[in-house]
């Protein structure tokens, strides 16, 4: 919210105040109650002579790819030549001029120069180029009869004003405006605060326009005011272009501007509706499936039945509280104005604007919640403009459907404040601070002698529902400053838990074997369950919704961490990037079969136990889950070789990585599970229990997501991973290993881990590891056959193992594999 100085000033009385009071220390005022500013901008970055100068005569210039305009302007007692490339003006209209030896914002200097065939002797200039605003699309074309060719422009322009930038978090809608702004100010600075919303609203004689609300729940009041017989070409008054390119908002006509200056001072969002274009009655309603509407932004946009629409006999005119349709658009000739002013949803108004892609000042106020008390006196507000500037007669109807939602009082303890903060506060400070912000405040006290005041909030502050809400208001009005820091004693502390110290040696681990991590988006479209290609039955689309998603197509919790990690995946890709190993660590959301009412606790007690275990039983399973994705080259190639393409087999190794870095040991046997390709995943289990899968993505999928070819990935679910309290350091032995090697025949549908875990049966405690170092298959070993080549390797623990004894438990291993595999010892 950009708002210049002056504009506050205007309702805020600094007179009283010892001394004048700078726009650095208004900045300071706001930061000290808790809104942050971000810029503070004046405006006088100019030196040098900028005068008012009235354009006498326009030579259009040929043989240009542009078009270029000589023009002579008086600029007093001379008239200069200047050379100009906006057509916006014509000749008689008064603009400002920057003549030589002026430096505009950015050290731009300006000097005679030759330029097109011609000298020009200055410039005029625009909104931006005098740091008034962004529009740079033509000259700042002045009000006629304001000043007098030769002036000073810079009082004028208001170039000794400031404009601060502030940054309103999203429960201070009100702040949007400067009506709030301007009530926190005076709150800060403790001077008297005058309301631009106090208008004397005349009572209404019959409706402005017969309207229906079929949906209250979406529209709570709607508001219309008429003006008839409005100068289309009366221009918009100066402050009000000034103020709105202050705020980066572009002049339009008269109509457009005064409802968005209206807007600006008081936080209601206002549109004009054309009335000779409206057909009928107007409703208000949610779309049909199927409607579209063009909107003033010449897109042609298909409505969601959860959209909030205003509709004429002809369907749908304007994206309540978003923007208007283009059917109904204030025009050069439009002399009748109907001005709405309504209170819409929240969350509708919010989700709109993600589905549509559409933001808007307007939306941005609504989605934050605007004052329901409003929109009578802005409507009076803004034909008022209208009648004063644009010569229009108000209608003496004025259609008002809904019923404001007031807010409900809250009561508590008049030294709550003092005991949350810690410091005592003088008396009356608690109901001094409440009045400030508009609250009607009364203090009673309990029938046990505790004094305590019912605090009825302001329709504005839809934010205050319970003491808590009222003691932060106290507090940060008071200062924050003012709240002693002392921190308090830190207890013994007990390390980490188990489950926090597994998280961290997993994440290690994995970063350790060149793994990235990344944080990708935890939320998923239904759409995503059929690129992976799973059927109607899985569980893993029984998903948690969202209320109020960050993205309409995005609107669940997912069951599984691989859509984030592969459209991570799939972004670093289309950004260049070809080796790629990601991982993740995080929660995934499961819904109960059954479900359970969340209960609605308050913050005056502590919940009960039983009430914390219904609250839990509500909440959906949640287990930590780690997942990595593997693209392009896992060893990459240079002149010490051609490198190794990422496969299946890193994908289960990682797999075992997260797990051997907890102790855990993981069996590895074939699985068939989408996304992955059947053939290439493995099912990952500990002992009997399957924990994850890892392996290739199927190529349907591959194609489907945009990923490279052959991307791999894992899923384990940490939470199902026995934890170790105690982890004892491995023994070490002193003594020298043996190591021998067995080839066996197997049917090439034996797993080879399954082979592996013969062998290890078998040997006994003699055998320290066991590698698989080949496989072959061929003619020599027989068709549906294949050849495996373990690396065994023996050692004691207390003593040097001899030949025989080596050779006995490999013996022992080899028969362990024949009679549980079916392996025969190649020759």
């Amino acid at each position: 919210m950009r708002v210049p100085v002056s504009w506050l000033l205007e309702h805020v009385d600094v007179s009283d105040l010892d001394e004048e009071i700078t726009a650095e220390q208004l900045a300071d005022a706001f930061v000290r109650i808790g809104l942050e500013v971000e810029e503070v901008q004046p405006l006088g970055d100019i030196t040098g002579p900028l005068v008012v100068g009235r354009v006498a005569e326009i030579e259009e210039l040929t043989g240009f790819k542009k078009p270029i305009r000589y023009c002579q302007v008086e600029t007093g007692d001379e008239v200069r030549g200047i050379v100009c490339g906006a057509t916006n003006f014509v000749e008689g209209d008064l603009v400002p001029v920057a003549l030589p030896g002026a430096v505009l914002p950015g050290g731009f200097a300006i000097s005679a120069r030759k330029t097109y065939g011609r000298v020009s002797e200055g410039m005029i200039c625009s909104a931006r180029e005098l740091g008034l605003g962004e529009d740079h699309s033509g000259i700042l074309v002045l009000e006629s009869g304001v000043a007098d060719p030769g002036d000073d422009a810079r009082e004028f322009l208001g170039l000794d004003d400031t404009v601060i930038e502030l940054a309103p978090t999203a429960d201070r809608g009100y702040c949007f405006s400067v009506r709030g702004l301007a009530r926190e100010l005076a709150c800060a600075l403790e001077v008297p605060y005058g309301d631009p919303a106090v208008l004397d609203v005349p009572a209404a004689e019959g409706d402005a326009w017969p309207l229906t609300i079929e949906d209250p729940e979406g529209c709570r009041r709607f508001v219309f005011r008429r003006v008839t017989g409005v100068d289309p070409t009366a221009p918009t008054p100066w402050f009000i272009r000034r103020r709105l390119m202050l705020a980066g908002i572009r002049s339009i006509s008269l109509a457009v501007d005064v409802t968005n200056y209206v807007m600006l001072e008081m936080g209601q969002p206002l549109h004009a509706f054309d009335a000779e274009k409206l057909t009928g009655d107007l409703t208000v309603r949610r779309a049909k499936a199927g409607e579209k509407l063009t909107t003033l932004d010449d897109v042609q946009r298909e409505l969601d039945p959860d959209d909030i629409v205003i509709c004429d006999e002809t369907g749908p005119i304007s994206l309540a509280g978003v923007m208007g349709g283009a059917t109904t658009e204030i025009g050069e000739k439009t002399t009748d104005v109907l001005l709405e002013a309504a209170n819409w949803h929240p969350p509708s108004i919010a989700r709109m604007v993600r589905r549509h892609k559409l933001p808007s000042e307007a939306s941005r106020r609504f989605e934050r919640g605007v004052d329901p008390a409003l929109p009578p006196a802005a409507l009076e507000r803004a034909a008022r403009l209208l009648r004063q500037y644009g010569e229009g007669s108000i209608h003496p109807g004025r259609t008002d459907v809904g019923v404001p939602e007031l807010p409900e009082p809250v009561t508590m303890p008049i030294d709550l404040p003092d005991r949350v903060a810690g410091v005592r506060y003088q008396r009356g400070v608690t109901a001094r601070r409440l009045g400030q912000i508009g609250c009607r405040v009364e203090v009673g006290t309990t029938d046990d002698g505790t004094t305590i005041v019912t605090v009825v909030p302001p329709t504005w502050r839809s934010d205050l529902h319970q003491p808590a809400d009222l003691v932060e208001e106290v507090l940060r009005l008071e200062g924050y400053d003012t709240i002693p820091s002392e921190l308090p004693p830190a207890p013994p502390g007990r390390g980490l838990t188990e489950v926090q110290r597994r998280r961290r040696t997993v994440s290690r681990a994995l970063a350790e074997a060149g793994y990235v991590e990344v944080l990708p988006f935890p939320f998923v479209s239904p759409a995503t369950w059929d690129a992976f290609g799973l059927d109607g039955e899985d569980v893993r689309r029984d998903t948690v919704g969202l209320l109020n998603p960050l993205d309409a197509e995005r609107d669940r919790l997912t069951t599984t961490l691989l859509p984030g990690l592969l459209d991570a995946l799939a972004r670093n890709v289309s950004r260049g990037q070809r080796d790629l190993a990601l991982y993740h660590i995080g929660q995934v959301v499961l819904p109960r079969s059954e479900q359970v009412p969340v209960p609605e606790l308050g913050v005056s007690r502590r919940p009960s136990d039983a009430e914390v275990a219904t609250l839990l039983a509500a909440l959906p399973q949640q287990p930590l889950h780690v997942a990595v994705v593997l693209a392009g080259h896992r060893e990459r190639p240079g002149w010490w070789g051609p490198g190794r393409e990422a496969n299946w087999a890193d994908a289960v190794q990682a797999a075992r990585l997260a797990a051997d870095a907890y102790g855990v040991e993981l069996n590895v046997v074939t699985g068939d599970l989408p996304p992955w390709h059947p053939g290439r995943c493995a099912e990952l289990r500990v002992g009997d229990w399957p924990v994850g899968h890892a392996g290739e993505l199927h190529p349907k999928v591959v194609e489907a997501l945009g990923l490279p070819k052959r991307t791999c990935a894992m899923e384990l679910d940490l939470d199902a991973l026995p934890l170790r309290e105690r982890r004892p350091a491995p023994a070490i032995s002193p003594y020298p290993p043996v190591l021998l090697d067995v080839a066996l025949v197997v049917d090439r549908e034996v797993p080879a881990a399954e082979v592996a875990a013969a062998l290890r049966a078998g040997a006994g405690d003699l055998l320290e590891d066991v590698q698989l170092f080949d496989v072959y298959t061929g003619e020599q070993i027989g068709e549906g056959k294949r050849s495996l080549a373990y690396s065994l390797r023996m050692r004691a623990p207390d003593r040097t193992l001899t030949v025989a004894e080596a050779t006995a438990a490999r013996d022992a291993a080899v028969a362990a594999a024949t009679e549980r595999c079916g392996a025969t010892l190649r020759g």
